[in-house]
């Protein structure tokens, strides 16, 4: 697996943003921690409970969960806090719209416009 490691300009002498592609060792996990973390999850939340036959299957599923992962997951950033935080909590009688992913596997609430 190769990664790419760019420098920033602030690094160099001539300002110029530098990247070089590092060829991983087999096996080294601690190397890429952020793959090894979204493979991490991938399979816990995605792959461990569905049983998938082909690899259309496997890629529809992969594409499901990147788009659940990236736009309807609650992620959260330095010291717990969430990185897109809400205007205002919603209060009890509000009406609250559900996002179903791969047969009700993924779910994801918001508030009904």
């Amino acid at each position: 697996m190769n990664l790419m490691v760019c420098l920033p300009a602030s690094t160099l002498k001539a300002g110029v943003v530098c990247c070089v592609q590092v060829r991983l060792p087999p096996r080294s996990p601690k190397m890429n921690a952020h793959l090894e973390r979204i493979f991490g999850s991938l399979k816990s939340e995605c792959f461990g409970r569905l049983i998938l036959f082909g690899e259309t299957a496997m890629r529809n599923a992969v594409n499901q969960y990147l788009s659940h992962y990236h736009a309807e997951r609650p992620h959260q950033g330095p010291d717990d806090k969430l990185m897109v935080p809400l205007e205002q909590p919603p209060k009890a009688g509000d009406k609250i719209e559900t996002t179903e992913r791969l047969g009700g596997l993924l779910r994801s609430y918001r508030l009904a416009a």
